[in-house]
């Protein structure tokens, strides 16, 4: 296989291009059939990577790029007043085929805005999709869609993100016949608008898709199903409320502990798993959210990431990349298209 090319969005996010470079130092070590190119600008990255000791590198370019999409930016500004930013040039080179995958730790809504215009839907896909990783009670992983991309959905694109993300567990998760569910107020046929209703007989109709039915809130972490559908307004209120959750587990467990000598012992010794305890209650930053549906790799990092965070959405793009998800997606839409027709 040819060696892949990474464009890394290096200007994203809320903590700086520091954070980048310390994830690609790391990336730089592990995967080294992997070539990157840093997209932002000069001024700023060259001493980063002068520091990192990255600079002589033959697998990594530095490509400049004179503008940078703020977090506070609209989507329709990000994509007609900064045609030259750090996000937009990393999406186009993923277009023009001289990179393999995308990866941003930028504002989500100009980095689906301008991934939609660079790189296109895949034929037959209504709307790409956010999706990412969730941890479940026996150690694995489901794929929860839409995350914020489409705030309002019809059945037809609520069916698409199914098949989309049985795609993807099937071939990230490993997964032979993933469960797909949708996201609903009950578990009950009766329950759920008309929307989820018209799309649960879709995935119920369809050969393509293990669908399982309804799952309630409280069963997205109980391995109940490997892909969870829902509208992005939805999703993006899930996710967000299970990090505000595991933000206030963490906050009493430090508060109820700190006033003890004993207890502080404790969290020396065992800082390292309440840690990584920390991470896993807080599944968007355990790994990247992928834009899926588009006609390329793209991986949006958490905003507020940290260089472990973004080295594992590193890690995401190249897996997806391997893989060639886009085509696999390709494929299975067009053979569902083909059926429905």
């Amino acid at each position: 296989m040819a060696t892949l090319r990474l464009a890394l969005d290096a200007m994203g996010g809320d903590n700086g291009p520091s954070v980048v470079i310390e994830a690609l130092q790391r990336a730089h070590r592990q995967f080294a059939d992997v070539q990157f190119i840093v997209v932002g600008q000069d001024a700023v990255l060259q001493p980063l990577l002068t520091s990192a000791g990255l600079d002589n590198s033959p697998r990594i370019t530095l490509h400049h790029a004179e503008q940078v999409v703020e977090m506070t930016d609209k989507p329709g500004y990000s994509l007609r007043a900064k045609p030259q930013s750090s996000m937009r040039i990393a999406l186009d080179l993923v277009a023009d085929k001289q990179a393999d995958a995308c990866i941003s730790a930028g504002n989500t809504g100009a980095l689906m805005t301008n991934a939609y215009f660079a790189l296109k839907t895949l034929p037959g896909v209504l709307r790409p999709a956010l999706m990412s990783a969730i941890p479940n009670r026996q150690g694995g992983h489901a794929f929860l869609l839409d995350l914020g991309a489409n705030p309002v959905c019809d059945s037809d694109t609520l069916f698409q993100f199914g098949v989309m993300g049985s795609v993807a567990a099937q071939h990230v998760l490993k997964l032979e016949q993933p469960r797909v569910a949708l996201l609903n107020m009950g578990s009950e046929d009766i329950k759920g608008n008309d929307v989820v209703k018209a799309a649960a007989q879709l995935l119920q109709q369809s050969p393509h898709v293990n669908y399982i039915g309804f799952i309630e809130g409280d069963d997205l972490f109980a391995d109940r199903a490997d892909v969870i559908v829902c509208d992005g307004f939805v999703g993006n209120i899930a996710l967000k409320s299970c990090e505000g959750l595991a933000e206030l587990l963490m906050h009493n467990m430090r508060q109820s502990i700190s006033s003890h000598w004993t207890s502080r012992l404790f969290v020396k010794l065992f800082q390292r798993q309440l840690q990584k305890s920390w991470d896993w209650l807080k599944p968007d930053h355990y790994n990247g959210a992928s834009l899926i549906g588009l006609r390329g790799v793209v991986i949006k990092s958490h905003g507020d990431a940290n260089s472990d965070a973004f080295f594992s959405a590193i890690g995401q793009a190249i897996t997806a990349a391997t893989q060639g998800l886009p085509n696999l997606i390709k494929d299975k839409v067009e053979t569902v298209l083909l059926e429905q027709q």
